[in-house]
C-alpha cells in the first residue's frame, strides 16, 4: 500500500465508535464514518507495512442492512449522523456489539452487561441546535446549516434535519431566507470580516418552549444593526411554531476562535431563558447552559444511574462533575445530602438556582477543579458518581478519590473510548466493573453513553 493509493473495498470489520476495516491481501485499511458491509472508493492517507489509514471518496453500494430510506436531502455530505440509511433496531444492535465488546476489552474481569437501552425518540430528540452560517463552496450564496463532513469551512443546509422538531427547520429556513433577501455578509473566518456566525435554537422536549438567539460580530453599524435586528424579529414572532417561542436573542461574539462566546447578549423579545421538566425536577435553560440534548433519554440515563446507586439512606454521596446539578438533586430525594461538584462556575451558579426552585436543601454545589476541590473538603462520602468530560478523569484526582474506599463508585462516560485509562487506574485501586449498560442519547449517529457500577473488592 501507498500514500495516495486509490481503490475501493468492502467495510468487513468494525470498532467502536464508528472505526472500519477494508481487509486486503496486503493488509487493513481503517477508515473512519464508516457503516457496516458499505462498497466505498478510499484513499489511502498514512501507510505502514500491512497496515494503512484512509479516507471515504464516496460510497458504491450500500450495506445489506442500510434499508431505510431518510428524508434528509443531506445524508452523506452533513457531518452530523451516520446511520439515516439503518433501521433503528438494526442501528441499536450494532451499537450494543460495539460498546459491550469496547467495554470488554477494557474491563478484563466478567461483568453483568445489561445492553443498550433505545432512546424513546429515535428522531426529534434533540433540544439545541448552533447553526453556523457560511456558503457552500468558496464565494457560493449564504448558507446556514452544519458543517460538510471533513470541512471546517463548507457549509450544508440541513432545514429537513430528522434530529431536530420541525421547529428547528422552520427557524433555519426562514433565517436564511430573511438574510437573503437582505443580502447581510456572513463573518468570513479567514479574512475576520463579516457580520453573522450563528443561529443557536433550543426547544424544550416536555414544557414546549423556544429559544432563538442570533450570534453575530459587532461589524454592523449600529443603525443598520438595530434596524436589520428589528426586522428579523418580527420575522421570527410571526411564524407559526409549535412551540411556544419565549425568546428573541442577539449575542454579540468578536472571538477569532469557531465557538460561540456570550461577550454580550441583548433580549429582542421576551424573556433570555425557559424551563425544562426532567425526573420530576424542574431547570432553567439559557442559550448557553449545559442540559441534556436528549430529555427523554437523559431520563433513562439518570434511572439506571439510581439503580446503580442503590440505597442512599443516610449516606452521603459526591457527584463528581456534576454540571448543573441534576444527578445530584435526584440522588438527594433518598440520600442524607449530596455534594456536587464542578469547574464551570456559571454550570454551579445554575445547579444551586435549580435546587432552590425545586426544594431540594440537602444539595451542596462547589466551583472548582476536582483535584483541587477533593484536597480542601471536609466531608467524606458513601458513594461517588463520575459524569466527567469526553476526556475522562485527570489520573490525579482518581488516585484521590480512590482513597475514599468508598464500597460503590458509578462512572457515566459520554466517551466510552476514553475509559480504558481510568479503569486501569481504579483497578489498581482495588475497584472492579460488576455492571454496565448504555443508552442511547444520540440515535442516528455513532454516540452513547455508558454507565458502569465499580465496587470495591
Amino acid at each position: 500500500m501507498k500514500k495516495g493509493e486509490e481503490a475501493r473495498g468492502i467495510i468487513s470489520e468494525y470498532r467502536f465508535p464508528d472505526r472500519g476495516y477494508i481487509v486486503r491481501e496486503d493488509g487493513k485499511v481503517l477508515v473512519k464514518h464508516a457503516v457496516p458491509g458499505r462498497e466505498v472508493a478510499y484513499r489511502v492517507t498514512k501507510a505502514r507495512k500491512g497496515s494503512a489509514e484512509g479516507r471515504v471518496l464516496e460510497t458504491l453500494q450500500p450495506g445489506v442492512c442500510e434499508t431505510r430510506e431518510s428524508r434528509c436531502p443531506a445524508v452523506g455530505s452533513c457531518g452530523g449522523c451516520l446511520y439515516q440509511t439503518l433501521p433503528y433496531e438494526e442501528e441499536l444492535a450494532l451499537k450494543s456489539e460495539l460498546l459491550e465488546r469496547l467495554l470488554g476489552e477494557a474491563v478484563w474481569e466478567d461483568f453483568l452487561w445489561e445492553g443498550l437501552t433505545p432512546s424513546p425518540l429515535a428522531e426529534g430528540y434533540r433540544m439545541k441546535m448552533e447553526y453556523s452560517f457560511g456558503d457552500a463552496y468558496r464565494d457560493g450564496p449564504l448558507c446556514l446549516g452544519m458543517h460538510k463532513r471533513g470541512s471546517h469551512y463548507d457549509i450544508v443546509e440541513t432545514d429537513h434535519c430528522e434530529l431536530v422538531h420541525e421547529d428547528f427547520n422552520l427557524a433555519l429556513r426562514e433565517t436564511l431566507r430573511f438574510f437573503r433577501e437582505h443580502n447581510t455578509p456572513y463573518y468570513h473566518k479567514m479574512r475576520h470580516e463579516g457580520y453573522l456566525r450563528y443561529l443557536l435554537v433550543r426547544r424544550g422536549t416536555h414544557r414546549k418552549e423556544l429559544l432563538l438567539d442570533l450570534v453575530t460580530s459587532s461589524q454592523l453599524p449600529k443603525e443598520e444593526e438595530e434596524e436589520l435586528l428589528t426586522a428579523w424579529r418580527q420575522r421570527m414572532v410571526g411564524l407559526p411554531f409549535a412551540a411556544t417561542l419565549k425568546g428573541v436573542l442577539h449575542t454579540v461574539t468578536d472571538s477569532v476562535a469557531d465557538a460561540i462566546k456570550d461577550e454580550r447578549t441583548e433580549v429582542l423579545f421576551g424573556a433570555a431563558q425557559f424551563e425544562e421538566e426532567l425526573s420530576g425536577l424542574r431547570f432553567v435553560i439559557t442559550p448557553f447552559s449545559f442540559f441534556q440534548n436528549n430529555a427523554d433519554g437523559a431520563e433513562l440515563l439518570y434511572a439506571k444511574v439510581g439503580q446503580y446507586v442503590g440505597e442512599t439512606g443516610g449516606k452521603v454521596v459526591f457527584d463528581l462533575y456534576s454540571g448543573t446539578g441534576t444527578i445530584a438533586q435526584l440522588v438527594a430525594k433518598h440520600a442524607e445530602r449530596t455534594v456536587g461538584v464542578e469547574l464551570v462556575e456559571e454550570a454551579v451558579i445554575a445547579a444551586r438556582e435549580n435546587a432552590a426552585r425545586n426544594g431540594v436543601r440537602n444539595c451542596r454545589f462547589i466551583a472548582g477543579d476536582v483535584l483541587k476541590v477533593l484536597d480542601e473538603i471536609e466531608e467524606k462520602p458513601d458513594i461517588i458518581i463520575l459524569d466527567p468530560p469526553r476526556e475522562g478523569v485527570n489520573p490525579k484526582a482518581l488516585r484521590k478519590l480512590i482513597r475514599y474506599d468508598v464500597p460503590r463508585i458509578i462512572y457515566v462516560s459520554c466517551k466510552p473510548s476514553s475509559l480504558l485509562t481510568d479503569l486501569e487506574i481504579l483497578r489498581e485501586g482495588g475497584y472492579h466493573t460488576t455492571r454496565a449498560a448504555g443508552v442511547d442519547m444520540f440515535p442516528r449517529t455513532p454516540g452513547v453513553e455508558a454507565v458502569l457500577l465499580l465496587e470495591k473488592k
